[in-house]
């Protein structure tokens, strides 16, 4: 019996760093406690998602009666930050400071810029639904300031954090590193969406406002824990003595060292076509195949499922040694099949094929944005991560927002026309509008695999050698 107790253990150990979730993310340099709690960054961006685009998204039309034009326009402010995670990064990566910090001001900053957001944001919204014209005034102003103040906070704690991910993580964990951040904003999202689901169910003015404000609190609680003792102090790298390149030089060694405009036009055009239907999934689900609340909330499970799948094979294979770039195609490509599956569910009448779409979409969408991301990391040098991890953000945040509005538009506006009947009678249907969206994505899509074939590597390079660290290593 004493004997077969340690063989058990080894071999639960042995199970652990195969086969448990990203368990072999974690190294010697970055134990897996540590990546955990670095990784509650990620958790705090979550929320702020969730509240900007989904929870105060319906409560500001539903609840407090704001006009739907109003909503859309909030909501979209914090894309005005988006193009500057560019300059975040690049500063965050040359930060003049006594104390040896380069990326931990900048978290910090951006952890205060959300608190600030969302501790004013409720009164704002308040105000904004007033009836008096004073009211509606200053409650414009005030919930302009808020989302702004969020989404300057937002873009700036996430390439911050991104960037010390990259200069924590050991080249070859970085894949697998990537991915367990990006599982970790999912999980972020998925649980705030259902306990501000829940907090809200019985909606009244107090308990909006105590929402919002225990979700500042949370999220600068979970940004100094990430931030506790990660990044060490070295007052060699940011002493104001030392000479700083431009911020032309540094965009030129970031081209030389692979940062092409293709490879940024490919991020903008895929992640383009991955999320023109961020918006249109449920509406098409409820609206074309008849399916019910519940079944058209049962899909962001499946999409969310399907993500997370493909962010654990992407995180496998580059941690092998595939090419990030034709993992990022192989995303492409299966989301030409999810969008051609989701068109055809409509003729026929199929839900069960619109599922197996929307899966396959999110398990796309999942595979592109770990290879892109993971080029992104490759391309840093001399500690120059903030700049292309902002670059990326800049063009994958930018793209994505521009598109979603984009999509909704040209749904609302191609359903008009088919439904007076300018595409002859048999396109004269709802379904119309939502097809010509997701041809429009897979056109992106080829559009994509064309810019991102010559980035590929023809043949693969051997495959790095494989960490073995687990549970045994782990510092006692």
């Amino acid at each position: 019996m004493s004997r077969a107790v340690p063989s058990l253990a080894q071999g639960w150990m042995r199970l652990g760093s195969r086969f448990l979730p990203f368990a072999d993310a974690a190294t010697t340099e970055l134990p897996l406690p540590r990546l955990m709690r670095l990784s509650l960054f990620q958790v705090s961006v979550g929320i702020s998602v969730v509240l900007l685009n989904g929870t105060l998204n319906r409560v500001m039309i539903v609840e407090l009666g704001v006009p739907s034009w109003l909503v859309a326009l909030m909501v979209a402010m914090p894309l005005v930050f988006a193009p500057l995670r560019v300059l975040i990064g690049f500063r965050s990566d040359h930060h003049r400071s006594v104390l040896g910090w380069r990326r931990v001001p900048y978290i910090w900053m951006g952890t205060l810029l959300q608190f600030g957001g969302l501790a004013i944001m409720p009164f704002a919204l308040l105000v904004l639904s007033g009836d008096a014209p004073g009211q509606v005034i200053a409650g414009r102003i005030g919930a302009a300031i808020a989302f702004l103040l969020v989404g300057a906070g937002l873009h700036t704690t996430q390439t911050a954090g991104l960037s010390l991910a990259t200069d924590l993580a050991p080249e070859r964990s970085r894949p697998r590193v990537v991915a367990f951040l990006y599982v970790m904003l999912m999980l972020g999202m998925m649980a705030s969406a259902l306990l501000f689901g829940a907090l809200l169910a019985n909606f009244s003015e107090m308990r909006l406002i105590q929402v919002v404000q225990g979700a500042a609190l949370t999220e600068m609680a979970l940004n100094i824990i990430a931030l506790w003792k990660q990044e060490a102090r070295d007052p060699s790298r940011t002493s104001a003595a030392i000479e700083r390149p431009s911020f032309q030089e540094s965009w030129q060694k970031f081209r030389e060292a692979g940062g092409s405009p293709r490879v940024l036009l490919a991020v903008a055009l895929g992640t383009a076509g991955f999320t023109m239907q961020d918006i249109l999934l449920e509406p098409y689900g409820a609206e074309i195949l008849h399916l019910t609340v519940g079944e058209t909330t049962g899909l962001t499970a499946l999409f969310a499922a399907g993500t997370l799948t493909g962010f654990a094979i992407s995180a496998r294979r580059l941690g092998n040694g595939s090419d990030p770039y034709r993992i990022a195609a192989i995303g492409a490509l299966v989301g030409l099949i999810a969008f051609s599956s989701v068109i055809f569910s409509a003729p026929m009448m199929s839900p069960l094929l619109f599922r197996i779409g929307t899966t396959l979409i999110g398990f796309g969408g999942g595979l592109f944005a770990v290879g892109t991301l993971t080029a992104a990391m490759a391309l840093a040098r001399d500690g120059a991560s903030g700049l292309a991890l902002g670059t990326w953000g800049a063009v994958q945040a930018t793209a994505a927002g521009t598109a979603i509005a984009g999509g909704g538009a040209i749904r609302d506006v191609m359903s008009a026309l088919a439904g007076e009947g300018h595409f002859g009678v048999t396109l004269a249907n709802p379904a119309t509008g939502y097809s010509i969206v997701y041809q429009i994505e897979i056109a992106l899509l080829f559009a994509t695999l064309a810019v991102i074939g010559p980035l590929v590597r023809s043949r693969h390079p051997a495959p790095q050698q494989k960490s073995e660290f687990g549970i045994a290593e782990f510092p006692g």
